[in-house]
C-alpha cells in the first residue's frame, strides 16, 4: 500500500500540492490530514531540498514511512512516538544496506524536524533514534586498471557523431575525476580556452562550479568531438547529447544519467571487459591511477572537489593490487 495522495490543503492559494506535482512527487497519507502539515510537507521538498536526487530519495523514504505508520494503525503525526521510528528501523535493516537504512532514518529526521520548526508537532520522534553502525575505509565501486580504461577508449568506433561523443565523455570523467551528473549537466561553453590550454567547468554538487585543465588526451578528444558533431560554435547548447532513437544522429537534449550508465555498459560489452563497471567507475579509476603515479592525496581531493580527503581515500584502490600478488604466493 503506498499511502499516497494529492490533495490540495483548504486555504492554500492555487493548491499547495500544485509544486510536487511539478516535481513528480506525490503527499503521503499521513501528512495530508490537515492544512498545516501537507502545507510544510511541500515547503519542505521544494523550498529545502535543491538537489534532485536528495528529493527523490527522501521523498522514497517518506512515502515508505508513511504507509508503513498506516500499516500500524498510526493516522496521525501527533501519534508517532520514538518506539514507532525505532521499530521502522528494525525492520528497514531487515531488508536494505546499513547505508540505505541510514539515508531512511536521516530523511525522516529531517523532515520530522522542519514539521517541528514549523509547529506542527511538538517534538521530532526521530531525533533519539539512533541508525546502525556503518563504517568504511574502502569503496565499493568497480575499478579498471590503466591498460583496461585504454582498451575501453581505443575499442570505441569514432567514424560516427555517437563515438565521438561516447569517447569524449568517457574520458572526461577519467581525466577530471568528475560525477556523471556534473558531466551530463555542461554546455559546450563550459569547454574554454585559458591561458593556450583548454579547460573544463563542471558544475558539481551544492551549486558549486570546478575548474580543471583538460590532459592532451582529452583535450584532443573533446575538440574532435565538437568539431566533428558541429557544435563547437553553439556555447550555450548540451555538450553531451542524446541520440534520435537508431538514427545515430545526435539531437539538441542532454543525455541523463541512465543513458551514460547504458552507453558504458554497452561500450565496455563491446571491449570485452567483464568488469561490472559502472559511471562512478572512472572516477574511482582516474583517482587511483594519479595516486599511483605519484600523485599527492590532498592534490587529488582537490581535484575530485571533496570536502574530505577521507572522501578521496575511499577510491583510492591500490591496496587492490598489493592484495592480489600476496595471494599469489600461496603456491599450493
Amino acid at each position: 500500500m503506498t499511502a499516497l495522495t494529492t490533495i490540495t490543503p483548504a486555504g492554500a492559494s492555487g493548491g499547495a500540492a500544485a509544486p510536487l506535482q511539478v516535481l513528480g512527487l506525490a503527499m503521503p497519507a499521513l501528512f495530508a490530514p490537515t492544512p498545516a502539515a501537507s502545507k510544510r510537507f511541500v515547503e519542505f521538498f521544494t523550498a529545502n531540498i535543491r538537489n534532485p536526487n536528495t528529493r527523490k530519495a527522501y521523498a522514497k523514504a517518506a512515502g515508505e514511512f508513511s504507509a508503513w505508520c498506516e500499516d500500524q494503525g498510526l493516522n496521525h503525526l501527533q501519534a508517532i512516538e520514538p518506539v514507532h521510528v525505532a521499530a521502522y528501523v528494525e525492520q528497514l535493516q531487515a531488508r536494505l544496506a546499513a547505508p540505505s537504512v541510514k539515508q531512511h532514518l536521516a530523511a525522516i529526521r529531517m523532515l520530522m524536524n522542519w514539521l517541528v520548526v514549523g509547529q506542527v508537532i511538538p517534538m521530532n520522534p526521530a531525533s533519539s533514534v539512533r541508525g546502525p553502525r556503518y563504517s568504511v575505509k574502502k569503496g565499493k565501486t568497480p575499478v579498471l586498471t590503466a591498460e583496461e580504461a585504454r582498451a575501453l577508449l581505443d575499442a570505441i568506433d569514432v567514424s560516427q557523431p555517437i563515438g565521438l561523443r561516447d569517447r569524449a565523455l568517457i574520458a572526461l570523467m577519467v581525466y577530471t575525476f568528475a560525477r556523471v551528473g556534473a558531466v551530463v549537466g555542461m554546455r559546450v561553453g563550459d569547454v574554454f580556452v585559458q591561458g593556450r590550454r583548454t579547460f573544463v567547468r563542471l558544475h558539481e554538487k551544492g551549486g558549486k562550479e570546478h575548474e580543471m585543465p583538460c590532459h592532451h588526451h582529452l583535450e584532443q578528444y573533446l575538440h574532435e568531438y565538437m568539431e566533428g558533431v558541429g557544435i563547437a560554435a553553439d556555447a550555450k547548447g548540451w555538450l553531451f547529447r542524446s541520440v534520435a532513437g537508431r538514427t545515430g544522429q545526435l539531437t539538441e537534449r542532454a543525455m541523463r544519467q541512465a543513458d551514460v550508465y547504458r552507453m558504458i555498459r554497452r561500450r565496455a560489452d563491446e571491449a570485452g571487459i567483464e568488469t561490472r563497471i559502472g559511471c562512478h567507475t572512472f572516477r574511482a579509476t582516474g583517482i587511483t591511477e594519479y595516486l599511483k603515479n605519484g600523485g599527492r592525496l590532498e592534490v587529488a581531493q582537490a581535484m575530485a572537489n571533496h570536502e574530505s580527503a577521507r572522501t578521496t581515500g575511499l577510491y583510492d584502490r591500490r591496496s587492490d593490487q598489493v592484495n592480489l600478488t600476496e595471494v599469489e604466493r600461496i603456491a599450493i
